[in-house]
């Protein structure tokens, strides 16, 4: 029977049929045909074309099985990769989604014959984490993009540096409090003098007049008695003068534990927001100032020319503005040109012993050479070609030199 004439009633009606998804068992995998009903497939089978692919089939099988399930697994994994990320979901729920779409590969198709299987592969494979439940099976999707490993083992060495700081701070508490508890215990353990009165017959005077009118009478102070046990010094108030017992002999005040924890803490606090404001002011100059040089080596990383062009590296032909913030960037990969704002792209950090531009600070204009990269800080240890001086500056202060 002819097949209808495009445009005709009998076309739209047959594409209209075709739409959406056909029953599974009356699909051919390997002519990827799909057939309406069973009389159909079974003229399908009996066709020449047909027979031909079995015979293609029969000579290699495990290739076709290959193929057809690396097809499937790519298929089934950048669905959940993009769909729901490293987020716990159900398997199943995800093969729902993925054979929906009219040209996917059918699981009979694979060297898997149930969903269960699949789902097991994948955590044996340590593709996915995989565990089941009442439900049925749930899997995560393990991220082990290498931009993404390497963000994760930042932090974690951030997070290292942090805790051992804390742990020292703690340590130093520690100390300081043992001390203090010491220091408490000498302290209770000395006995206190005891107190002599004075004989109940005798009165004691007491004079309140001002000591800058006249001088003592030591006739007088020596016949009043003591209340208490006090060393008395000798009365030339202009050669010594009277000192508490407690304080000490330079005239400082002694810092208890307290005040000593109190101290190590500002120090530390102060020196965090020193550096995080020197960070930001670094931050600001090199998004305000214009940065860019003729010669040096840059990264896209605006998502407006679309994904050819994002993060594809260049080197500057030539800076364009009166402000100097904008530049004609040749790409590396073909060679094509594009005319970009400061705002759209960023330095490149080369490897160690490579040349590269001071674009920043008082050395801005100067060829260096990058020795050694501290990433706790980010920022690169560099020494300038002319004078042989070295010199520590963030990744944002510098560049890599183009090499024709």
């Amino acid at each position: 029977m002819p097949k209808a004439e495009k445009g005709s009633i009998k076309y739209l009606a047959n594409r209209m049929k075709s739409k959406g998804l056909q029953k599974l068992r009356w699909y051919c995998q390997m002519c990827q045909k799909q057939c309406r009903d069973e009389n159909g497939f079974k003229c399908h089978t009996m066709s020449e074309s047909h027979q031909r692919q079995l015979l293609l089939f029969a000579d290699q099988p495990n290739k076709f099985l290959a193929d057809y399930s690396k097809d499937f697994e790519k298929g089934f994994m950048n669905l959940l990769k993009r769909s729901h990320g490293t987020k716990r979901v159900f398997a199943n729920m995800v093969y729902q989604n993925y054979i929906k779409e009219k040209d996917h590969i059918h699981m009979n198709a694979t060297r898997w014959e149930t969903l269960s299987g699949f789902v097991q592969y994948l955590g044996k494979s340590g593709q996915c984490i995989v565990d089941r439940q009442e439900k049925g099976w749930y899997i995560t999707w393990i991220d082990r993009d290498p931009e993404t490993i390497a963000r994760q083992e930042a932090l974690a060495k951030k997070d290292k540096v942090a805790k051992d700081d804390e742990e020292r701070l703690a340590q130093f508490i520690s100390k300081q409090v043992e001390k203090g508890s010491n220091g408490a215990a000498e302290s209770a353990e000395s006995q206190a003098t005891d107190l002599i009165r004075v004989d109940e017959d005798e009165k004691v005077t007491l004079s309140f007049s001002s000591m800058s009118d006249k001088k003592p009478n030591l006739s007088t102070l020596k016949d009043v008695k003591p209340v208490m046990k006090v060393p008395i010094k000798s009365a030339d108030s202009s050669s010594n003068k009277l000192k508490r017992l407690d304080e000490p002999s330079d005239g400082k005040r002694k810092k208890s534990a307290l005040d000593e924890i109190m101290e190590s803490e500002l120090a530390q606090k102060k020196k965090r927001v020193e550096e995080e404001s020197a960070f930001a002011k670094a931050d600001l100059d090199s998004s305000e100032r214009p940065w860019l040089k003729k010669g040096i080596v840059v990264k896209i990383v605006t998502k407006s020319l679309g994904e050819k062009y994002y993060k594809a590296k260049g080197h500057i032909k030539e800076v364009v503005g009166d402000d100097r913030m904008a530049a004609v960037v040749v790409l590396n990969n073909g060679g094509g040109k594009v005319k970009l704002d400061q705002s759209h792209l960023e330095t490149v950090v080369p490897a160690p012993d490579r040349s590269v531009l001071v674009l920043m600070g008082k050395h801005r204009g100067q060829e260096a050479v990058l020795k050694s990269l501290d990433l706790e800080k980010f920022c690169a240890k560099l020494t300038l070609v002319e004078t042989g001086q070295k010199i520590s500056l963030p990744y944002e202060h510098f560049s890599k030199l183009h090499s024709a």
